[in-house]
């Protein structure tokens, strides 16, 4: 899989709204497998798609790109022989010694990519055309959900329209947001039926009073009340009296807010992977150890290595190398 192909998988792994990172070598130095343009889609469970090194620098990049993934955040980091971290130590750089038996050196730069948020909104009110608006304005996948049968020509700001109350041709999963707005009309039959659909959020646009009407209707239902407090009532900033344009706005704030939170993730792999590393006593590099290949038994220890140099140079005089190896936490 070249650099094209990479971007076309990471393109068809967005559209299906799975998160990811793109990791890209902006540098190098030989001899190093890795090329200067070569990429790889590396996914929340740690595959590999494309090429962006040798057996030492890839489980580096998955790794940095799971932390990636968690923090939401981007990283660039320099791969090379451990005497040469502190010279490339600058603002901004993660640096991690490879290359053990090589002079190469790698940036690889690494990026997470989240789908954008999709958010269904249920109703037909001048404030969820406001809201469906804003929220596409901001580059938001907008479905609007009217049980009352509009079409595209009543909601012409949404990305979709679905005539009716059915958050599966909605396309609501666990990742999806939801907005209820169906003043009193649709209320507890689309607080139910998207519960059972279990979005990152749920939220009711009206009163408190009402709020408490609602769940209480639900919770009669037999609804369990850990699920009955998913339901965010009233959905939105409270900022007083306001006009439908600034309700919905309130409520876009809210999202935006819950987002930049990172609490809008449920269905989502943010968090780093409980992996079990231990650190190779040649090269210092941390090895993931359900994967290693290179292992080494001393004094009762067991040894984990990047690659056979280092395992090599272990066998020849471990004692050597013990006092700077670290042991495998269980």
């Amino acid at each position: 899989m070249d650099g094209w192909d990479v971007l076309e998988r990471a393109r068809e792994l967005s559209q299906r709204g799975e998160v990811f990172a793109l990791a890209t070598v902006v540098w190098r130095r030989g001899p190093s497998s890795g090329k200067q343009g070569n990429r790889a889609v590396v996914t929340a469970s740690g595959q590999v798609q494309g090429w962006i090194g040798g057996a030492c620098a890839e489980p580096v990049v998955v790794r940095e790109a799971r932390h990636a993934l968690a923090e939401g955040v981007p990283r660039l980091m320099f791969l090379g022989p451990p005497d040469e971290l502190d010279a490339a130590s600058r603002d901004g750089v993660t640096s991690v010694p490879i290359a053990c038996q090589s002079e190469g050196a790698l940036e690889v730069y690494i990026e997470p990519v989240e789908p954008r948020p999709h958010v269904a909104i249920v109703g037909r009110s001048p404030m969820t055309e406001a809201l469906t608006q804003m929220a596409t304005a901001i580059g938001w996948h907008t479905v609007l959900l009217d049980p009352d049968g509009g079409s595209s020509e009543d909601h012409p700001h949404a990305d979709r329209v679905v005539s009716e109350l059915d958050f599966e041709a909605a396309g609501v999963n666990e990742r999806s947001i939801v907005v209820v707005a169906t003043q009193g009309h649709h209320d507890e039959d689309a607080v139910e039926r998207a519960l059972g659909v279990g979005p990152a959020y749920i939220g009711l646009v009206g009163s408190r009073q009402r709020g408490a009407s609602v769940l209480g209707y639900l919770r009669d239902r037999g609804l369990p009340e850990e699920t009955l407090e998913r339901v965010t009532v009233p959905a939105g900033l409270d900022l007083g009296k306001t006009s439908h344009r600034e309700i919905a706005v309130a409520i876009l704030a809210e999202l935006v807010k819950l987002g930049a939170e990172r609490k809008l993730t449920a269905g989502v792999a943010t968090e780093v992977p409980d992996v079990e590393e231990a650190v190779d006593p040649v090269c210092g590099m941390a090895v993931e150890v359900r994967s290693a290949r290179h292992k080494a038994e001393y004094d009762g220890t067991t040894y984990f290595f990047c690659c056979p140099g280092c395992r090599t140079a272990f066998e020849k005089d471990a004692a050597a190398f013990v006092d700077s190896a670290s042991e495998v936490v269980t």
